[in-house]
Parts: C-alpha cells; sequence; structure tokens
C-alpha cells in the first residue's frame, strides 16, 4: 500500500476535531488541531491523542506533563485551521483567538468548547512519525448544549473533517 493511496482512503473517514492545548505559562502555550483521539477506558477515565513528532506541541506535552482535548463546535472552524497553522500563527499567539480559562492542571481550556478532557500525561508509545500520548482525564468541562426539550441548539454541533475539509453535523432521526 502507497502512503497517498491510503491518505485518499483516510480522507472519507470523518473525524471530530478538537484542539491539543499545553502550557501553564503564558509565552509558553502552544497547541494543534487533530482528529486522531478516542476514548480508552473509564476505569481510570483515560484516552489516547495521537501527536505528529514534529508539532510544536508534541515536546510541550512531555515537558509539562498534561494537556487538554477541546471538542470543537461548528463555529469554532477558525480555531481549527489557526492551531492547524493554516493562519501563519504559531505558539502562545494563537490563543488570541477564543475564550481561554485555566482548570485542574492549569492547561488552556476553550470555555466554550462541547466537552474539553483536562488530562495529565500517563504513557506514550512512539510508533512511525507519532506518539500516541495517553492521558487520565482529571476533569471534564462540558458545555450546557442542551436546551429544555432535549434539542442539541445549532452553536453545540460538533465539527468535523472529512474530505479535507471542516463540515458541521444535523440530525437525520
Amino acid at each position: 500500500m502507497d502512503a497517498q493511496t491510503y491518505k485518499q482512503a483516510m480522507r472519507h473517514c470523518a473525524g471530530a476535531v478538537a484542539l491539543v492545548t499545553v502550557g501553564r505559562e503564558a509565552g509558553r502555550r502552544t497547541g494543534l488541531t487533530v482528529t486522531a483521539v478516542c476514548s480508552l477506558s473509564d476505569d481510570p477515565p483515560s484516552l489516547i491523542v495521537c501527536v505528529n513528532r514534529n508539532a510544536s506541541a508534541h515536546p510541550r506535552i512531555r515537558e509539562e506533563g498534561c494537556f487538554v482535548v477541546n471538542f470543537l463546535g461548528e463555529e469554532h472552524a477558525p480555531l481549527a485551521l489557526t492551531f492547524a497553522g493554516r493562519k501563519g500563527v504559531n505558539g502562545d499567539a494563537r490563543f488570541a483567538l477564543g475564550d481561554w480559562a485555566v482548570r485542574a492542571t492549569g492547561t488552556p481550556v476553550l470555555a466554550d468548547a462541547i466537552v474539553a478532557f483536562d488530562c495529565d500525561l500517563r504513557e506514550e508509545f512512539e510508533t512511525k512519525t507519532h506518539s500516541v500520548f495517553v492521558g487520565e482525564v482529571r476533569a471534564v468541562h462540558l458545555r450546557d448544549a442542551h436546551l429544555g426539550d432535549g434539542h442539541v441548539p445549532a452553536e453545540a454541533r460538533p465539527l468535523v473533517y472529512v474530505r479535507g475539509g471542516f463540515h458541521g453535523l444535523c440530525a437525520i432521526a
């Protein structure tokens, strides 16, 4: 299997878009846009995130020993592009966009993320071009996304990445 065929095939697999943020000190914060995140276990609550070893956030996650996974809504597409490096903004300057708070680990949390998982780094596995970071969840920050009638307002719809672009979701049933 050649890399180009594999990449083209993976473009058809939709993924939830998240920002991985790291850095407790202003001026030393950084982050990146990811779709390679998934739940690992509920005992203890943990998740995995795959980060390219060339990403500026990669060594910072190791140094800090903690990170936050902020899942984005449709309205966060500009943030996703910024943290993906498509706006020419790097490092701490990426945090000029968005409303940021500091919670359990001291790492930046996007205040209006659909959900944010504040994690301590527990393990790392290197494979090929990426590291798989295992984060034990210390705190969850859940945006109150539901109305009294059980419907999710448009601003709480998840941002997904598929076929090379960002998209929103709509209910079909």
